[in-house]
């Protein structure tokens, strides 16, 4: 049996924080709020298939709703103008009854976000090219980005065989029981004519150290300045004493 940790669970918490942020005080909104935040990234991802969005936050006030998307494409989920934001924003309110708020982060490297690689990987497969080939190029790109570490691992009937294998991939140091380490994952499934493939990536950026504490201020020395009259009784009491 296999005793395998996801990466992403594994350090929420610790170097990772939870996609969808918010309380809900009895089960029954628990329920709801659960299955209102799947009806938005089901509805967002099939509104922008090609925009390449890997990561959607939530975040729910009383009354009001904030959507983050982190996307390597911001231009096509903006649109001209903003027009497809708005349009989006519109359907979410819709589709919530709340007050929603849209914002769009953009992922300056994509070669060093796990589910986009995954993601080019299986789009590769979709488009039968040979999957060592995707794999190969796949984590060269990642490790030329800056990346300290790559393993994919493709399952299913690939190059059209009749029984499913698995093929892995591994480039550099992939620490998955190190805390600190700034592990990336991501799955993806490409949907060819012999049946689907999965794609599965890890992505090692590196190790994320705490913050060193501030260095405490040297106490200095404290200066006393006592009255004139208290010197001289404090002297006067050192000569009778010494008489």
């Amino acid at each position: 049996m296999g005793q395998k940790t996801h990466p992403v669970g594994f350090r929420l918490g610790i170097n990772r924080d939870w996609d969808a942020t918010w309380f809900a005080p009895k089960g029954e909104a628990y329920k709801k709020y659960l299955l209102e935040d799947l009806a938005i990234r089901k509805s967002i991802l099939g509104r922008y298939p090609e925009a390449g969005i890997s990561r959607i936050k939530i975040e729910r006030g009383n009354n009001d709703l904030v959507i983050t998307m982190h996307t390597s494409r911001p231009g096509i989920v903006i649109g001209r103008g903003g027009q497809r934001i708005d349009e989006l924003r519109q359907s979410l309110e819709r589709l919530t009854g709340k007050r929603a708020r849209v914002n769009v982060q953009e992922i300056r490297q994509a070669e060093l976000d796990a589910y986009l690689v995954a993601r080019s990987v299986a789009d590769q497969l979709q488009r039968r090219i040979a999957f060592r080939r995707a794999m190969r190029q796949a984590q060269q790109r990642a490790m030329q980005a800056g990346a300290q570490g790559i393993k994919i691992v493709c399952s299913g009937r690939l190059g059209g065989a009749e029984i499913a294998r698995t093929e892995k991939v591994m480039v550099g140091r992939v620490p998955l029981h190190t805390l600190r380490a700034d592990i990336d994952y991501g799955l993806a499934e490409a949907a060819t004519v012999m049946g689907r493939i999965g794609v599965k990536v890890w992505l090692y950026k590196g190790d994320i150290l705490p913050k060193p504490r501030e260095e405490t201020e040297e106490v200095g020395t404290i200066e006393v300045n006592l009255p004139a009259g208290e010197t001289e009784n404090r002297g006067g009491d050192g000569d009778a004493a010494a008489s």
